[in-house]
């Protein structure tokens, strides 16, 4: 997702999440973990990369689902987009 706030959008989602989950940041990086799957996040100069994972398909897509929404949410005053690869 190509961002100029890449890692203040990465810290905003992993804070979120992580008053009912366990989810935790660093300068460069964090991950949110679910029950049904797992969010990798790392952050460049200009884009946020999310990798999700989960035990099959239909938990995979709830994960793309929630995070995409969420992000979309946050940055909507950034016209922020998320569109999943593969």
């Amino acid at each position: 997702m190509a961002t100029d706030k890449p890692v203040a959008y990465m810290r905003q989602l992993c804070k979120h999440f992580g008053h009912k989950v366990d989810a935790s940041f660093g300068e460069d990086s964090g991950y949110i973990q679910f029950e049904f799957g797992r969010c990798d996040l790392h952050a460049s100069e200009r884009t946020l990369s999310l990798e999700v994972s989960a035990a099959n398909a239909e938990s995979h897509e709830r994960m793309e689902q929630v995070i995409g929404s969420h992000l979309e949410r946050f940055g909507r005053r950034d016209e922020l987009s998320v569109a999943w690869n593969g």
